[in-house]
């Protein structure tokens, strides 16, 4: 992997890099510097150490025996209930959780969907879904077939409506799918909605087709706000797209997306909340012949419009493992790409890797293009490893390749996906996602990129490694000759260590011994003229 910015390779004009304000004394809310991202070292979603999908996660749950059903719920919860786990419960057609009332189910709960009714869960706005399992004790949404009798789409699988922003005109749409409900916040949202709590979830063969183009997926979250808590949750062979975000602000940790029949993380009308840890896990035999099968789908809207609040979640830590196992392995024809970025999207993807698509990185249509140019799409330490197709597939003109292969972005590519020494991760039975010794997935992480514009004279900063052991260096390119200035502060706002230098136009590099610093926070500051640009790093 490429660690240290190529100079000449770097751009003259660019925006500037501010992820933290730190002379202010506040954090950028919606940047990868956000607290709520951990400031990890390594790529992909798993370290050496700790495989967190052990004890809660299936990967056979074609054979496995689940009791029998001993309560049926069918049409609406108009007040609080709860689900416990000595009853085993079945969803019986649309099972609305009307506004006001929260439904609650206990750790080790099983709930099967009906198949013929096309049972489904929607939690409306206002209502709450209180569904927490543990590792040893996880909440399992399953079919109500009978052990080797299931498959994809048996049932509809949850959907959660909240009041937060989208960027549908008026603020609110009906939700995608069947069900009645709506979602957003109409003219007076409320990002910080809550929605319930979701955490050591199993959904297992969710996903149905409705009507055409209109499917219901294996967790829809239409609107849902960032006071909502969602971590540890596997969607297991999803008969649509494993995750949805329709709009909304929520944030999400761990989750698991295993042998999706279409997209694995899809996102449109205005998301924009973040999400770190995840992983996704394709069988070679089974994609989408209607849209074809993609890692990452991301959209503004469906027409691609400027309708605001834009689409603009930030992913980090994320393990893509696609069809593709070994050179030989034939894989289904409808699968395409593992990002698809386009209709005017302005993700972020950081820390992440993609192994064994047909093609790479495709970013479609002149809106996602110029997102890309002026820094609203970003990627930084990014992956992509065996694409048997195209790495960057409809570039007729590099423009794609040469953003991605911009040495200071901490891109690479990699021929074989084997060079990223996983442990097992195409194990379909009993995957091994953690890197090993030597992997290059352990090192290399990128915690800083460009989301404010305050600048004429810096054009363009990036700091690694972060976090920095000996040396700390600050990368940046200037439009004119200058006096520059980069100093480093304590939390306290005591400089530590202070260099001044002149430099030429163009893109530098500034090394600064930290090896003598204390562990903790600090930030980097660099002056040069009127430009005052401050990032955090960690020691």
């Amino acid at each position: 992997m490429q660690h240290k910015p190529n100079e000449k390779s770097m751009k003259k004009v660019l925006t500037v890099v501010l992820g933290l304000i730190m002379s202010a004394g506040i954090f950028a809310q919606h940047s990868i510097e956000n607290p709520f991202f951990d400031q990890v070292t390594y790529r992909g979603a798993f370290d050496a150490t700790t495989l967190w999908t052990d004890g809660w996660t299936n990967w056979d749950a074609e054979n496995t025996t689940y009791p029998a059903t001993t309560v049926t719920k069918s049409g609406e919860i108009i007040s609080n209930e709860t689900w416990i786990a000595s009853n085993v419960y079945k969803i019986e057609g649309f099972l609305y959780v009307r506004s006001g009332a929260t439904l609650t189910i206990e750790a080790g709960t099983v709930i099967r969907g009906d198949k013929a009714s096309k049972g489904t869960l929607i939690v409306e706005r206002g209502a709450k879904l209180n569904a927490v399992g543990t590792s040893a004790n996880p909440i399992v949404f399953t079919s109500n077939e009978a052990a080797g009798s299931r498959d994809y789409g048996d049932w509809g699988g949850i959907v959660l409506c909240g009041k937060a922003a989208i960027n549908v005109p008026g603020g609110e749409a009906q939700i995608e799918g069947g069900p009645t409900s709506y979602y957003g916040g109409g003219t007076s949202p409320d990002n910080a909605d809550n929605s319930g709590t979701l955490s050591y979830i199993r959904i297992e063969f969710p996903g149905i087709p409705f009507v055409t183009d209109k499917e219901i997926n294996g967790l829809t979250l239409g609107g849902v706000g960032s006071a909502t808590t969602i971590d540890h949750i596997q969607i297991y062979r999803c008969g649509d797209d494993a995750f949805e975000w329709f709009g909304g602000t929520v944030n999400a940790k761990y989750l698991v997306s295993s042998f999706t029949w279409d997209d694995d993380f899809d996102t449109d009308y205005g998301f924009s909340g973040m999400i770190q840890y995840a992983v996704a896990l394709r069988d070679s035999s089974i994609a989408d012949p209607g849209s074809g099968s993609n890692g990452f789908e991301s959209d503004n809207d469906g027409s691609g419009s400027a309708n605001t609040p834009v689409t603009n979640p930030i992913f980090s830590n994320i393990s893509m493992f696609g069809p593709k196992v070994l050179s030989t392995t034939s894989i289904n024809t409808n699968y395409k790409r593992a990002m698809h970025l386009r209709r005017n999207s302005q993700i972020d993807i950081y820390n992440s890797f993609f192994a064994g698509y047909k093609d790479g990185l495709f970013v479609d249509g002149s809106a996602a293009r110029q997102n890309l140019a002026e820094g609203e799409l970003s990627l930084f330490g990014v992956t992509l490893a065996y694409c048997s197709g195209n790495y960057f597939p409809e570039d007729t003109v590099n423009v794609v390749r040469d953003y991605y292969l911009t040495s200071w972005r901490m891109n690479d590519t990699l021929t074989d996906h084997a060079l990223l020494q996983i442990a097992d991760p195409f194990n379909y039975g009993n995957p091994d996602f953690r890197p090993v010794t030597g992997s290059p997935a352990l090192n290399g992480s990128v915690f800083s990129a460009i989301h404010e514009r305050e600048s004429n004279n810096v054009d363009e900063l990036i700091i690694y490694p972060n976090p920095a052991t000996n040396v700390l260096n600050v990368a940046f390119s200037l439009r004119d000759d200058e006096t520059v200035v980069v100093e480093i502060m304590d939390m306290s706002g005591r400089i530590c260590s202070r260099v001044v230098e002149s430099r030429e136009m163009g893109s530098n590099i500034v090394g600064i011994d930290v090896h003598q610093l204390e562990t903790g926070v600090y930030s980097v500051r660099i002056k040069a003229g009127s430009s005052n640009a401050t990032m955090r790093f960690f020691k």
